[in-house]
C-alpha cells in the first residue's frame, strides 16, 4: 500500500468514526407543525427521544410538573428578553412550586424557532449535552413562550431521583 493511499485511508476512517461520535437529531416527522405552540406532548416526547435513542440514551417519559415549571421559566425569559436559568426564581423554586421534589436538571435556548434547531443547539453545548442525553434523569417537561416580537425561548427540564446522583462506597 503506498503512502498516500494510507493516509488516505486513515484521514477517512478518522472522519468516519467522528461521524458516528456526532450528536444527531433525527427529522421529524412531516406531519409535525414547524410552530413549536403547536406541538403536542406525544409529538415533543418522540422528538426528545428520537435524539436520546440516536445518541445511544434511554427514552425518558413526560412530566407534566416539570412542564409547568419549563413554562415558568420560558414565561419569564420571553418577557424579560433575556436567557438565564435564574431570573429572580430558581430552577429548585419553580420545580417546588410545581410539585415537583425530584433532581432536575435544565436547558434553556432562545431564538430557534423549531424544536429540532433548539435540540441541536443543546447538542452543541456539553453542559446543554450532557443534560438532554443524561442517564441519571428519565423525565422532562418542555415549554416555549415567545416575546412580544416574537422571539422564542425554549425551556427544558429534565428530572429524576436524587439517588441516581449519590456516589456509594
Amino acid at each position: 500500500m503506498t503512502q498516500t493511499t494510507r493516509r488516505a485511508f486513515l484521514v477517512l476512517g478518522a472522519a468516519g468514526l467522528l461521524s458516528a461520535c456526532a450528536a444527531t437529531v433525527p427529522p421529524l416527522p412531516a406531519t409535525v407543525s414547524n410552530r413549536p405552540e403547536e406541538l403536542s406532548r406525544e409529538q415533543i416526547l418522540a422528538a426528545i427521544n428520537a435524539t436520546r435513542k440516536a445518541n445511544g440514551a434511554p427514552a425518558w417519559t413526560y412530566n407534566p410538573r416539570l412542564e409547568t415549571a419549563a413554562r415558568s421559566q420560558a414565561r419569564l425569559m420571553a418577557s424579560k428578553d433575556t436567557l438565564s436559568h435564574d431570573l429572580g426564581v430558581t430552577l429548585r423554586q419553580r420545580v417546588t412550586d410545581a410539585g415537583y421534589g425530584g433532581a432536575v436538571g435544565e436547558n434553556v435556548a432562545k431564538g430557534y424557532k423549531t424544536l429540532p434547531e433548539a435540540i441541536e443547539g443543546w447538542l452543541a453545548s456539553q453542559g446543554h449535552r450532557n443534560t438532554l442525553l443524561s442517564s441519571k434523569f428519565t423525565e422532562f417537561g418542555l415549554a416555549v413562550a415567545r416575546t412580544s416580537s416574537g422571539k422564542p425561548y425554549w425551556a427544558m427540564i429534565a428530572g429524576g431521583s436524587f439517588d441516581a446522583w449519590r456516589v456509594y462506597g
